[in-house]
């Protein structure tokens, strides 16, 4: 599991959170107030004015970082960091990576707040104002590779940060316009048509809304977010999106309190949204309120097997751009192996000992680290792969 966060020992002029982009070797000084440079060990600190910050393997002494211009974190390990990377750290010794340069799965955290309360959130929210974060976020987008594929928004809900999303929003498609924006969102917020609508005149190039929809009765979903009207105000939401022509994902977590209805579901979806670019079927991960809740919302993902094939080859033969994330083939009918995808993020991916012998491992999506902890499918085996993509077989 690669660490996104790492602590070390803070030079007593670090002030205010430093965000820089990773460098190991130095660079010109017109450039250095964009860069954290890491090394070994401080020798001449002198040679480090103008960073941004510096990130200091070894430990140092109070004399030397008494001449040491520039804000640093000391006794810190960086060997997950790479060039090019993005990393804040503040006061308390505290190093973030905010941006990987070599992976496909970089997100922003919009917001610590919500304005629901999902059963199963991983990232249970908290009720604090972190309104700076936003000038964070936009310091961020400056540093990013322009030339990154794709990059997530999420929280938290992001439609909580108002006017600051959109002058987020706006900053990625100034700033980074080959770059693939996706916000996740309960979407309770697009209810009001000016706010979709000012996010929709932005005219970002490659923008897409993922929003959960976890039943097709308002009662159901009500009751999995935590929040009285919300079914109602998601679907307001989200047609307005559909209104003024920006790209909406519906997504939905299977567990048990969802996969009763999937298939109606699946049938609703395709009356009510056909618009939808995509249709999302999440397994549950098991971190966040999903762990004290584990008991209500756990199902072996072998048990609904029958309905998830249902539901997706439902969406799938009206011509709707449906797929499965979070599930392992093994657990799943070969029918719908060609809608699985392997997507879970790299630095929260792992795989069981019996996996070593599976021939389908590469296209896998495994498990996340929080379920190899605590609970997976008692189904679990190594399948054989044939010469046809996608015909695979258990073992």
């Amino acid at each position: 599991m690669i660490p996104l966060g790492v602590r070390g020992q803070p030079s007593r002029n670090l002030g205010e959170a430093v965000v820089g982009r990773v460098t190991f070797v130095p660079v010109q000084r017109a450039e250095r107030r964009d860069h954290v440079i890491v090394v070994p060990a401080l020798s001449d600190p002198n040679a480090f004015d103008e960073y941004a910050g510096v990130l200091v393997n070894a430990p140092s002494t109070p004399e030397i970082l008494s001449h040491l211009r520039a804000p640093a974190v000391h006794g810190v390990s960086t060997d997950h960091l790479h060039g090019g990377d993005v990393v804040s750290f503040d006061s308390r010794g505290y190093v973030r990576t905010l941006y990987r340069r070599g992976s496909p799965h970089n997100f922003i955290f919009a917001t610590d707040r919500c304005n629901s309360l999902c059963l199963m959130c991983s990232q249970p929210p908290k009720k604090v104002d972190d309104s700076w974060r936003v000038r964070e976020h936009l310091r961020l987008i400056e540093l990013v590779d322009p030339e990154t594929r794709e990059l997530g928004i999420t929280g938290g809900e992001p439609t909580l940060l108002e006017d600051g999303l959109l002058n987020i929003v706006t900053a990625c498609k100034e700033r980074l316009p080959k770059t693939a924006l996706h916000i996740l969102s309960n979407g309770r917020l697009f209810r009001y048509g000016s706010f979709a609508r000012a996010l929709a005149e932005i005219e970002h190039p490659n923008l897409m809304i993922g929003i959960p929809l976890y039943s097709d009765l308002d009662c159901e979903h009500d009751f999995v977010v935590q929040a009285k009207g919300a079914f109602y105000e998601t679907m307001i939401g989200v047609q307005n999106l559909g209104q003024y022509g920006v790209p909406v994902e519906i997504r939905c977590v299977i567990h048990r309190l969802t996969i009763q209805r999937l298939t109606q579901l699946a049938e609703f979806i395709y009356r009510n949204i056909t618009f939808a670019s995509h249709v999302a079927l999440m397994g549950l991960e098991l971190t966040g309120f999903a762990i004290s809740n584990l008991e209500e919302l756990w199902t072996d993902p072998w048990e609904y097997r029958n309905r998830l094939a249902e539901a997706t080859l439902f969406l799938a033969s009206r011509g709707m751009n449906v797929s499965i994330f979070n599930h392992q083939l093994c657990t799943v009918p070969e029918t719908i192996w060609p809608y699985c995808r392997r997507a879970i993020s790299d630095w929260k991916n792992e795989y069981l000992p019996e996996c070593s012998q599976c021939g389908a491992r590469e296209r896998c999506g495994g498990f996340f680290t929080s379920g190899v902890r605590r609970r997976y499918s008692v189904h679990i085996s190594p399948v054989v792969v044939s010469k046809t993509p996608f015909s695979i077989k258990p073992a």
